[in-house]
């Protein structure tokens, strides 16, 4: 990702020239990480508070997609994510992501100010969405997180990579096929951003294994200049390592962090923003040799 010195055309993130923190606000009651609100005004808050903390983008979610999760209903979806929408649009000016596979839900969200579509289907579950994006000249980011078949029901967590394949050429594969699929739709490469869906239908090892091999996906001839987003935060692979429960998993989802800037990451989508900000400013100061300014010599 080094290789971008600025936005795409019309893009919300600055790729390149720093790592972007993207603040998650789960609109959902049920989140793995036990941070879902129970309404739109607690949602609308945090959603402040992330913006105040130094968030880059917010990414509002009102389906969960925990391991056994049950499937949201699309209106329900709605009911939860657009008044959050709607206001952080009105309150803040920082750039809104929608996680959702609906395409129902995205047009409305899209029309109340949201500028990106966070699908962890990456465009499988529902073939609407793709045009739902192009036609609102939204960004999309794919994530890889494979489905029975394209049209099925999000299955979160099903089919699993065998453990002796090479996970970072099948997740590079994957993301592959589905960024060429978005492209296929009209979706320009611009507003094109790949996951690797650390946690997602994936063994501790394996997502270690592409957190370690991140810049080597990156360089994956499908998805070579597309900007990366890893989302570790607080992930069950990081509990197994340390033994350690969700709300206990802070340092570890920081480690990650680094790991994932070091490796090449354009964005992190965490959490807890406000000590995700500070690791990623000395990590940039490192790997990408940006000194914020007010950086003093000497130290």
């Amino acid at each position: 990702m080094t290789a971008h010195e600025g936005p795409p055309a019309g893009a919300p993130f600055p790729w390149g020239r720093r790592t972007c923190v993207v603040g998650i606000v789960n609109a959902s009651p049920d989140s793995f990480s036990g941070d879902g609100l129970p309404d739109a005004a607690a949602a609308v808050a945090l959603g402040l508070r992330l913006a105040d903390e130094g968030a880059d983008l917010l990414d509002v979610g009102g389906a969960s997609t925990r391991p056994g999760a049950a499937p949201v209903d699309p209106d329900e979806e709605r009911r939860r994510v657009l008044p959050v929408v709607s206001a952080l649009a009105a309150r803040t000016a920082l750039p809104l992501s929608v996680d959702t596979t609906s395409a129902a839900v995205a047009r409305e969200a899209l029309a109340a100010g949201a500028a990106v579509i966070n699908d962890v289907s990456a465009l499988a579950a529902d073939p609407l969405l793709a045009g739902a994006v192009r036609r609102a000249g939204a960004t999309v980011v794919l994530m890889d997180n494979r489905l029975t078949a394209p049209g099925a029901a999000p299955t979160w967590q099903a089919p699993r990579v065998p453990p002796g394949e090479d996970i970072v050429a099948a997740v590079g594969a994957h993301l592959s096929a589905r960024v060429a699929a978005a492209r296929r739709a009209g979706i320009a490469p611009g507003r094109i951003v790949v996951d690797p869906g650390l946690g997602f239908g994936k063994t501790t090892a394996q997502s270690l294994a592409l957190l370690r091999h991140l810049a080597l996906l990156g360089r994956h001839p499908g998805l070579a200049g597309l900007p990366l987003l890893v989302g570790p935060s607080r992930k069950g692979f990081i509990g197994r390592v340390l033994d350690l429960p969700v709300a206990e998993r802070l340092e570890g989802t920081l480690a990650a962090v680094a790991l994932a800037v070091a490796g090449g990451a354009a964005a992190v989508r965490v959490h807890d923003v406000r000590a995700t900000v500070r690791c990623c400013r000395l990590a940039d100061a490192v790997v990408r040799g940006r000194i914020p300014v007010g950086g003093q010599d000497g130290g």
